[in-house]
């Protein structure tokens, strides 16, 4: 079976929005829905997760979305009872799968045969680590994206106090700097995803700390509009740096 290349989803900075398990299928729909509508309104990408049987009806209701999948197997056409196939989520509309969280880890020669199979069917990769040495292997394994996130962080509400976040970002531009990596645990305001961003972060979003919000309208507008503050703000850097050179030069 040949293996196709997968072009970039997403661009940067982007938001990511996981659900996971904690919504059913019609509150997946109206956040999905509201997501899009800011994602239009704020000219942001978005990757977006949902539970498989959901998959579709995102795909059909929103257009501004990366529709993702939030775990897959390694499995081909044929037998395969209560496995994941890859071809059945590029056919719902899929366009990423996240492999490996904290929640559903998989072993190293899973995942690198759970990576081929993306490959093969056209879905980007977006695999999780959590330790400088776990980033730094799955790095080396060549995945669209990572999502580097601390366990004991994940849907507390707090972020890592330390330097996690520019430290295992590093590691990963190190091995790889085409890799964009997504910082989100414990993120629950636009701040949070400010800081994440300023400290290198291609990508911020989260889980709880928007589904377990009151006004996930609210939450979400605070992150896009960092996301879009940042996203200016790189702009006009980037704008100046030739000016600086040729002043300098001259």
């Amino acid at each position: 079976m040949s293996e196709q290349t997968t072009s970039r989803v997403v661009e940067p900075p982007f938001l990511i929005v996981n659900p996971k398990a904690y919504l059913g299928s019609a509150d997946t729909l109206e956040l999905a829905t509201i997501t899009d509508e800011l994602a239009a309104r704020f000219g942001i990408d978005v990757i977006f997760t949902a539970q498989h049987v959901d998959l579709r009806m995102v795909k059909d209701h929103t257009e501004h979305l990366t529709v993702t999948a939030q775990h897959m197997d390694p499995i081909v056409k044929g037998r395969g009872m209560g496995y994941i196939l890859p071809e059945s989520l590029v056919e719902a509309g899929a366009e990423a799968v996240v492999l490996n969280h904290a929640e559903h880890q998989l072993t190293l020669d899973i995942l690198d045969a759970t990576m081929r199979r993306a490959r093969e069917v056209g879905l980007a990769t977006i695999v999780c680590a959590d330790s400088d040495a776990q980033c730094r292997a799955i790095a080396t394994m060549g995945p669209d994206m990572m999502i580097c996130e601390p366990t004991a962080n994940i849907g507390t509400g707090r972020m890592d106090a330390g330097d996690y976040i520019s430290r295992t970002t590093r590691i990963v531009k190190d091995v790889d700097p085409t890799i964009l990596v997504i910082q989100a645990a414990g993120v629950t305001s636009g701040e949070d995803v400010a800081r994440a961003l300023a400290q290198g972060a291609d990508s911020s979003g989260g889980t709880s700390g928007i589904v377990q919000n009151p006004d996930w309208r609210a939450v979400l507008t605070q992150m896009f509009t960092a996301i879009a503050e940042h996203k200016k703000n790189r702009a006009q850097e980037e704008q100046m740096r030739p000016r600086t050179a040729s002043r300098v030069n001259g």
